[in-house]
């Protein structure tokens, strides 16, 4: 029997903060440092974006549509690219007509929104799905959560908005001897089927790929399609951040190389199917339940919510921008509404975090703060102005 392989890239980019002074409070309402992530948009674009999805299309005319991907573009990085660089929409639009890659659904800004309340997760949820239909003619069919965070409750309110297949963590704590690769099912939902990410192997391409001084280097096609084969169970989830390819493994490394020749060699030596997260839930047959009563995440080694709400800022920051949501229902203003989004995208609780060890060096990436503590004090600036803004237009109103 032929070993399924699916690839799921995350695609995101958040709306990253100026440096905004105590002294700016109540003053200056604009938050965001347009020129850094216009910068960044583009540079990221001509790394990675423009040039992988060609060498996707490439490689799914070239295997006649037997090579296939998924994609989660948050509306976040969806609004940036409309703004700084539409050529990203277009070349995405290009993939979207093979009809061999699935556009999964997920938060529209990126947030923890479904550890906090039920009801802006629906708004979220369902405003990303209302324009990943509107951007790829697509409706999303099978969703996957910020980072990956999943838990039993979480996985029945994703069921209950329609969706019958989710992506998640192939956390080792909660398989314990079981694998990630195979198909289970939510112990609460029995119609939710969950993918689970193998790690292992998405780490081989996502962080290992260009150290030298990992046994595995060089990771070459065919070395990576025997790992894939001695795999033990139905499928193969490779799950990764899509800047892995030309940002965080440049393309001198030969990251380029590696992917276009993978397909080929998968095709020519037989034995592989790509298959998209929603194919592998109906072609695939459910192993069993995943219990998961703490939320999980594909972050760190401890797959856990502690790299976002782990210590008393983050968590102090959260609790005081969540403390909004009935105010601002009541207002229902789209300019709080606007700002109120894009304050909850999770990598500004990201930067506050204050883990160090094996994990620094990945708090580190894209982190446009020196330090947890000035990303705390300068969203603390901005939120500040933010509560302002909401108590005195409540205070006008009532």
């Amino acid at each position: 029997m032929a070993k399924n392989i699916c690839f799921y890239f995350q695609v995101h980019q958040p709306d990253r903060l100026r440096l905004y002074r105590f002294f700016d409070i109540a003053k200056d309402s604009h938050y965001y440092d347009d020129y850094m992530n216009r910068a960044i948009l583009k540079r990221i674009a001509e790394k990675c974006y423009l040039p992988m999805n060609a060498l996707l299309l490439k490689a799914i005319k070239a295997s006649k549509g037997s090579f296939k991907v998924a994609f989660s573009i948050t509306g976040c990085a969806l609004d940036q690219f409309s703004r700084y660089a539409p050529e990203i929409i277009d070349s995405f639009k290009k993939l979207a007509a093979t009809g061999k890659v699935e556009f999964l659904c997920e938060t529209y800004n990126h947030s923890l929104v479904s550890l906090q309340s039920q009801n802006e997760f629906r708004h979220q949820v369902m405003r990303h799905k209302a324009a990943i239909k509107e951007y790829f003619g697509v409706e999303p069919t099978a969703f996957r959560n910020t980072e990956l965070i999943y838990s039993d409750a979480i996985g029945a309110q994703v069921y209950d908005m329609g969706f019958k297949t989710m992506l998640t963590e192939g956390a080792r704590h909660i398989l314990g001897w079981r694998s990630p690769d195979y198909l289970y099912w939510n112990d609460r939902q029995p119609g939710l089927k969950l993918l689970l990410r193998n790690y292992g192997l998405s780490d081989d391409i996502a962080f290992r790929f260009s150290n030298q001084s990992w046994e595995g280097w060089p990771l070459t096609a065919d070395k990576f399609l025997d790992k894939v084969a001695e795999a033990d169970g139905d499928i193969v989830n490779l799950f990764m951040d899509y800047e892995t390819f030309g940002e965080h493994q440049s393309a001198d490394c030969g990251i380029f190389e590696f992917m276009e020749a993978l397909p080929a060699r998968a095709k020519a030596r037989g034995g592989f199917t790509f298959v998209t997260p929603s194919e592998a839930a109906a072609k695939l047959k459910p192993v069993s339940e995943l219990e998961v009563p703490e939320p999980i995440s594909w972050a760190d080694e401890e797959r856990d919510i502690t790299a976002w709400l782990g210590n008393e800022l983050q968590q102090d920051s959260f609790n005081k921008l969540y403390g909004l949501v009935e105010k601002l229902s009541i207002l229902d203003d789209p300019q709080l509404w606007g700002d109120f989004g894009k304050l909850q995208e999770s990598d500004h609780f990201y930067y506050m975090c204050t883990k160090f060890f094996s994990d620094g060096d990945v708090h580190k990436y894209f982190n446009p703060y020196n330090t947890p503590y000035e990303a705390f004090i300068n969203y603390m600036n901005v939120l500040s102005d933010f509560i302002i803004r909401v108590n005195d237009e409540y205070a006008t109103r009532n």
